[in-house]
């Protein structure tokens, strides 16, 4: 009997000849994990989270220096598909499924946004079009990946994020001297603190708990004091997820006044504890992942409504519904295994 030798794909592997009498095999990509995003933030948690739940047989990429673009975006790398659980495009890379978790950097202002064009058109889009999928969280950063990669043949993923078990309705309750807001994340100007703290001004009996960066704590004072209301601001050290679970669970809401994000973890740990949360309507994944569990607020920039909305949670404090078997870690990590599987 003739032997026949089916199409040959270059971009995947070469097939083998086909026989009768043999079965076919095929050639399995050596697959390298890039570990350098592990850390106290919110990559570093997904990259923890997602990581030590794969089950695909993987090396560590020996790579070392900071994992951000620069140098080492250029830097020669083993052949085979690299995972990466952020968004560090390699460009000698033969695969790399990168984690896009949002198009945040492409929003900013400039000139500093002209870097980030550069990487992201010249880089990391030839490199996710290579590949033919990439990663991301949540369905507000895959429509927007969608747009901006402008190509059918490229797979996006939304693989979601996890809540870590320590993040649920049954956390202990320790009822605090007063009622107070919580705030977790940072400084940065698309994270919109500044404006929460004015906030403060038309709630002179407020707290705001703010577990953000030592190192910024300075830039919040400052802006506290302009604004009056330095006394009202009460500055977390870092927690562990136990403690910081029942900082959530104490308070009367949770403030996520960002304008940009591609998903958010503290609104889903707050909620996830039974924690209303109060944010900018506007802004698409924190609604998406809030769904009404709290305050809308319709003005992003507009302190006196922040305020409103802070006296409405602290004189009415409420329960919500924890979304249970939505978020979850060993999902997020299921799908990221099953496309690096078929990627390889």
């Amino acid at each position: 009997m003739p032997t026949c030798t089916p199409p040959r794909s270059t971009e995947v592997f070469e097939a083998p000849e086909y026989a009768p009498d043999r079965p076919t095999k095929l050639t399995q990509m050596t697959t390298w994990i890039d570990r350098r995003w592990a850390g106290q933030h919110g990559i570093g948690r997904y990259a923890t989270e997602v990581c030590s739940r794969l089950t695909i047989e993987a090396n560590d990429l020996p790579a070392t220096g900071s994992n951000l673009p620069g140098p080492g975006t250029f830097a020669s790398v083993p052949k085979g598909l690299i995972y990466s659980p952020g968004y560090n495009a390699m460009a000698r890379a033969e695969r790399e499924l990168l984690t896009v978790h949002d198009l945040i950097h492409l929003k900013t202002a400039w000139p500093g946004r002209a870097k980030y064009l550069a990487f992201y058109n010249l880089v990391a889009r030839p490199v996710i079009r290579r590949t033919g999928a990439v990663i991301t969280v949540s369905e507000t950063s895959k429509r927007e990946i969608e747009n901006w990669i402008r190509d059918p043949k490229v797979d996006v993923i939304n693989a979601g994020l996890g809540a870590s078990a320590a993040f649920h309705p049954g956390v202990e309750l320790v009822v605090p001297e007063k009622p107070y807001l919580l705030y977790v994340g940072n400084m940065r100007e698309h994270k919109n603190l500044r404006t929460a703290i004015a906030a403060l001004a038309h709630v002179p009996d407020a707290e705001l708990r703010l577990l953000i960066p030592a190192a910024e704590h300075g830039e919040a004072r400052a802006v506290a004091k302009t604004h009056g209301v330095a006394s009202q601001l009460t500055f977390l050290d870092p927690l562990d997820d136990d403690a910081l679970a029942i900082q959530y669970r104490g308070a009367a809401a949770t403030v996520m006044p960002s304008t940009l994000e591609g998903f958010g973890l503290p609104p889903l740990e707050s909620i996830m504890t039974g924690t209303p949360v109060i944010y900018w309507t506007g802004c698409s994944a924190v609604a998406e992942t809030s769904d009404g569990r709290g305050w809308g607020v319709a003005r992003a920039h507009d302190a006196e409504e922040w305020g409103s909305a802070f006296a409405d949670a602290l004189a009415s404090p409420m329960r919500v519904s924890a979304p249970l078997g939505k978020y979850d870690w060993a999902t997020t990590a299921r799908t990221v295994d099953d496309a690096l599987k078929r990627l390889a």
